[in-house]
């Protein structure tokens, strides 16, 4: 008894746990990707090498494991894995981390909390949620979701007194792009690209949710994802980069670092982690947890990068989390009516033995037309 109900409190937790190492991996991909902008790595350049190092490692498994339960490629779910490719690994990517290149890895991330609330909003556009006026959860939501781009906008316009940082250690480049990033101009510039990164990153957990229900294969997906975001990223970084070719030579350092960890935890485990959260919970449920990661980087870069905290931009970070937390109390009262893809062969031996019991039963009735009317009996 004991540990049956151990292993249903194991069941219960997974997503839970799951979207927690989520936003672990995504912490860690912020820090290290800010740590190898300050050394001069293009980020083009890293998005392609952290994708095609996700496509290397991800690929064996998808071939093995999801041998028996991917499904005949068709040119709708083709057309939908190319708009995920280009969605997260190309625009959202690209320009999330050149929005950070203009601010700070504590100030992108505590912008993605913004997330929900876009995702939201596209849900309820596409008829996926639905809003009662007079429902004191649809009233959360909208209330919430109004409160998070107040948030927002409080991060941006509002600096205020400097908090410090918990590091020691920093160096005059860093010194030079910090007082860069004190401009106004850079901000809002740095603002404008990250929440267009956090619209391309709500519009692919939505698509990625709609996919999965007819392809139910999460690492083949997740392969092809990084196969075509790689190639796609590839063409926009020669574009970029053009006439300097020495930002594709990579050394031992933090670069390398960064490209290894983010193929591997950012991108390969994260779509694949991402993908079965959502079979079973939902897109706003995996991007409801971006809080922790803003609260996960503001330690690490702050330590590891030396970088400033302002009272402004923390008073933005709570307001954020409190609109944040009242769109997902009111999602939370929401039944789950999301319909869940089903395997055609178990149905088709569903409805075989449905068929089965009703010509049983039909063999065991008899039917006699008599004067009085049409009696149906069953025999013993």
């Amino acid at each position: 008894m004991e540990n049956n109900q151990t292993q249903h409190w194991l069941e219960r937790a997974k997503p839970f746990i799951a979207v927690i190492f989520l936003q672990l991996g995504f912490a860690g991909v912020d820090v290290l990707f800010k740590a190898a902008m300050n050394k001069g790595m293009s980020n083009y350049v890293l998005v392609v090498y952290r994708h095609t190092i996700a496509f290397i490692v991800i690929t064996p498994f998808a071939f093995i494991l999801d041998k028996k339960v991917r499904p005949k490629m068709t040119m709708s779910i083709f057309m939908k894995i190319v708009a995920l490719s280009l969605l997260e690994p190309v625009i959202d990517q690209n320009l999330y981390f050149l929005g950070m290149k203009y601010t700070t890895a504590t100030f992108a991330v505590a912008m993605t909390n913004i997330i929900p609330a876009i995702t939201f909003f596209m849900a309820y556009i596409l008829r996926i949620e639905k809003i009662k006026i007079k429902s004191i959860r649809s009233q959360a939501k909208v209330v919430g979701t109004l409160v998070t781009v107040s948030g927002a906008m409080v991060m941006t316009l509002m600096k205020g007194a400097s908090l410090g940082s918990l590091g020691t250690h920093v160096d005059n480049n860093h010194n030079q792009q910090h007082n860069s990033v004190t401009d106004i101009q850079h901000t809002i510039k740095g603002t404008i690209m990250i929440i267009t990164g956090c619209f391309s990153w709500s519009c692919f957990v939505i698509i990625q949710s709609i996919t999965l229900d007819t392809y139910p294969a999460e690492l083949s997906l997740t392969s092809l994802i990084c196969l075509l975001g790689s190639i796609e990223g590839a063409v926009v970084a020669m574009i970029m980069e053009r006439g300097n070719s020495s930002v594709w030579f990579v050394k031992w350092d933090i670069k390398l670092v960064a490209i290894i960890y983010s193929g591997i935890v950012g991108s390969g485990l994260a779509y694949y982690v991402q993908g079965v959260a959502m079979q079973t919970k939902g897109p706003v449920f995996v991007t409801a947890f971006s809080p922790l990661c803003m609260i996960i980087v503001a330690i690490m870069s702050s330590i590891i990068l030396a970088e400033q905290l302002f009272l402004g931009r923390v008073i933005g970070a709570i307001i954020i989390v409190l609109g944040l937390y009242l769109v997902v109390w009111g999602k939370s009262k929401d039944h789950n009516t999301r319909p869940i893809a089903k395997d055609p062969i178990l149905v088709d031996k569903q409805n075989a033995e449905e068929g089965n019991a009703r010509m049983e039963h039909c063999n065991d009735e008899v039917i006699t037309i008599g004067s009085s009317g049409v009696r149906i009996t069953t025999q013993d």
